[in-house]
């Protein structure tokens, strides 16, 4: 196993720069995905339920299969995981670009989470492994820091792209990136393991943790389509549960489980997973729905909506170095109690936005409420993963990036689940409600219920009189207005809870386990 001594200044600088290239190309397919989701729709005549499944095919696998990831690395060697990572990304990323079905895209999204379940967890493990401790903060503060350098880049090319027809080029992106990264990691990188892991992956875990995050998110993603009462709805649902319920219970009582569940029994450990629940599933629907917003209500061009989305990364960028440097100075319990607050002002500054003339008015609305988040943002990235990854042993790197990556992967899948069954929902009502006063047909009405799936891309029927199509337009926008506000209210919820669990839960200073995990 390396060491943090054994590697020189030099190496350890291509082991921090090649770490960054590669997370970045998930994080720049991530980003520029969102504002392209728009003209994806409507390229490939999706509805919003499969516009979910889009984003979350990528995001279910990687929440299932990235603790195998984790665990892989700690047996085999990170390195050698993260090369067959990389290159599952990239043949999926082109096999992205070449969907000529929304059920191919979603498909091939599904193979870009398992790449991704192996190439993420190795990112910070390897970071973890080959710094010394006083280093590791500035490091993992400069690797946010570059990796909100392509989130910036992301939304901007995405816009772009989408903007001119091209959004299968967003998935091209990735071919750069990774076939740069693979060389330079299979040249550079020193191979990294947990010396103290032996026997076989813990693959029972593997399968109740996929079959519970299958279902949970099959079950929230279809609710609003099928309806509570549908069999499959709560029979997914149950087994979902269930199926959780034995991944806790048979974990607790392995001898090399895949969630070593002593590492909860450090608080900072515990509280940082819990609040990275909360505020990354705030996150995910916060980004999903903004994008649509956006387009679909504002009236933004997909490349001005990728360019409204700088302010987000942008004192991410200026500052991450600076808040790596805070946490290891003071202890990140503070900037995990100020850092999500913050953020949770900024998603009630989103939800105050009302309908606009358009990008004329960005600078007074979205402006300040997304550079409240990134600020907040800031606060909260480097301490969070300094915490997570410095709460525990070395030997356990792996598995703690793991469990962390697992659980800000699942918030994103449950949330935006949740969130979409939700928004559907109230789309829906509000729609009829705002059309009551038009008097239209039952047709009509049954038309645009049939449709209202579309969220604010809800077309008006062709059979409608002139008169009406305007006031049928705006009633449109008026309910997804609406369902926007109601969720932003609920992501603010989210954000402030994970403030609280982080004055709670987070010691002052993190303590680390002493000994192998059992």
């Amino acid at each position: 196993m390396v060491t943090p001594d054994s590697s020189s200044n030099q190496d350890n600088s291509w082991v921090l720069l090649v770490m960054i290239l590669a997370s970045s190309m998930a994080s720049l397919d991530a980003s520029a995905l969102n504002v392209a989701l728009p003209a994806i729709q409507r390229s490939l005549q999706a509805d919003a339920t499969q516009l979910v499944w889009v984003v979350n095919a990528y995001a279910l696998l990687l929440a299932a299969l990235i603790l195998m990831g984790g665990a892989l690395g700690d047996h085999f060697g990170r390195k050698k995981i993260m090369l067959i990572g990389i290159g599952l990304f990239v043949g999926c990323s082109a096999a992205c670009a070449a969907a000529p079905s929304i059920e191919w895209l979603i498909v091939a999204r599904t193979g870009q989470g398992l790449g991704g379940a192996f190439l993420i967890p190795g990112s910070l493990a390897i970071i973890t492994a080959v710094f010394a401790d006083k280093q590791r903060g500035k490091a993992i503060g400069t690797w946010s820091a570059t990796g909100a350098l392509t989130s910036l880049a992301g939304p901007l090319l995405g816009g772009v792209l989408a903007g001119e027809g091209l959004w299968r080029a967003v998935f091209l992106l990735n071919l750069p990136l990774g076939l740069a990264a693979w060389w330079i990691i299979y040249q550079k990188v020193p191979e990294t393991r947990d010396e103290a892991a032996t026997g076989s992956v813990d693959l029972i875990g593997v399968v109740l943790s996929s079959l519970g995050l299958a279902s949970l998110t099959y079950s929230f993603t279809m609710w609003s389509t099928w309806g509570p009462t549908h069999p499959f709805i709560y029979g997914t649902l149950l087994g979902g549960l269930i199926s959780l319920a034995g991944f806790i219970a048979y974990e607790l009582h392995h001898q090399q489980p895949l969630v070593p569940m002593s590492l909860f029994k450090v608080s900072s450990f515990a509280g940082t997973n819990l609040l990275t629940l909360f505020l990354y599933g705030a996150l995910s629907v916060v980004s999903f729905f903004l994008s649509l917003n956006l387009v679909q209500l504002q009236g933004y061009s997909p490349s001005l909506a990728g360019l409204a989305f700088i302010a987000l990364p942008l004192p991410l960028i200026l500052l991450s170095r600076w808040s790596g440097n805070l946490s290891d100075q003071y202890g990140p319990r503070r900037l995990l109690i100020i850092g999500p607050a913050i953020i949770g002002l900024g998603f009630l500054g989103l939800s105050w936005i009302g309908l606009t003339s358009g990008p004329s008015q960005y600078w007074a609305t979205f402006l300040p409420a997304l550079l409240t988040v990134g600020i907040g943002l800031t606060l909260t990235v480097a301490p969070l993963t300094n915490t997570v990854m410095g709460s525990v042993p070395a030997h356990n790197a792996g598995a703690a990036s793991g469990i962390n990556n697992a659980i800000a992967r699942t918030a994103a899948v449950l949330a935006l689940a949740v969130a979409s069954s939700i928004v559907l929902a109230t789309f829906r009502y509000q729609l009829s409600e705002q059309i009551k006063p038009l008097h239209l047909s039952s047709a009509i009405i049954k038309t645009l219920q049939e449709k209202s799936n579309q969220l604010g891309a809800t077309p008006v029927p062709a059979q409608v009189t002139l008169a009406n199509q305007s006031s049928i337009h705006q009633a449109i926008r008026e309910a997804f207005l609406y369902s926007f506000q109601e969720i932003m209210w609920g992501c603010t919820g989210l954000a402030w809870l994970s403030a609280v669990v982080a004055a709670f839960w987070i010691t002052p200073v993190a303590k680390k386990l002493t000994g192998k995990s059992s």
